[in-house]
């Protein structure tokens, strides 16, 4: 082993984990990045000097696995005390946002995409076309509203009353995971932070959305020194032989999944 290896390997590595991708049971998910923040934790203490940076490009998703991901990385940041800084990459929007808010610090380009601090929901209705087409809708159901929100059945105001609410909840709880989590470095009016805007990087700085602009490589210079590397944390993907048989299988429990949640951080 030759005198420049060795030097490498003793370059400071500081852990980086990967979160990308739309937030869901089947994509990003605390199955998905649990394991990768559980390893990525533990090597701080071996090489990443208390650090740990989360790499996010996400335009959010499930409002379940956003909170679930964000609280495994804080409980298992306070426990090994480790700083966590967040970096959004191209887009840190909704729920991928949501998991921003779990760094305790947030860096972004000056064009990334931030905010977006809002629940959406909707779906289609396909009355008028079944009865163009002469077909009969017959559904039966024990309970009143088992068939909340068919597309096939005209839509009922206290459906989307019923809607609506549960939105409304799901607001209140980001809204409050980001006053929690930003405190006194929000700026500006809640109205315009939390409508539902999504903002460039240099805009979300001034509201008080992130604290500085920067990238992955910036920090791990900042936090490592010139010499640092970073130590990516990232899920395997099987090759695409692999993946072709499940293709079609996916894309069907893909619909599933949109139909069963209807109302997603996006």
């Amino acid at each position: 082993m030759g005198l420049g290896t060795l030097l490498f390997w003793r370059r400071p590595r500081i852990p980086v984990v990967e979160l990308r991708g739309v937030i869901s049971s089947r994509g990003l998910s605390l199955r998905s990045a649990g394991p990768l923040i559980e390893r990525a934790i533990r090597s701080v203490g071996k090489r990443g000097g208390g650090h740990l940076i989360l790499d996010i490009d996400s335009p959010g998703g499930s409002p379940v696995q956003s909170d679930l991901i964000a609280g495994a990385i804080r409980r298992q940041a306070e426990k090994a005390g480790v700083t966590v800084h967040a970096v959004v990459q191209e887009v840190g929007a909704s729920g991928g946002y949501w998991i921003a808010c779990a760094g305790d610090e947030i860096v972004a380009n000056p064009m990334s995409i931030v905010g977006s601090i809002g629940v959406v929901g909707g779906g289609f209705g396909f009355t008028e076309a079944l009865a163009r087409l002469g077909v009969e809708r017959r559904l039966y159901t024990a309970g009143e509203n088992k068939a909340r929100l068919d597309p096939f059945r005209p839509e009922r105001p206290q459906d989307v009353a019923f809607v609506q609410t549960l939105m409304a909840d799901l607001h209140e709880r980001f809204k409050a995971w980001v006053r929690v989590r930003r405190g006194g470095r929000l700026q500006g009016e809640e109205a315009r932070l939390f409508d539902g805007s999504y903002f460039l990087g240099d805009q979300a700085l001034a509201l008080g959305l992130i604290d500085r602009l920067g990238s992955v490589d910036d920090l791990v210079r900042e936090l490592g020194g010139d010499r640092a590397r970073p130590r990516v944390f990232r899920p395997r993907r099987p090759s695409l032989l692999s993946r072709l048989p499940r293709l079609a299988a996916d894309a069907a429990l893909d619909a599933l999944d949109a139909r069963a949640d209807p109302w997603r951080m996006r």
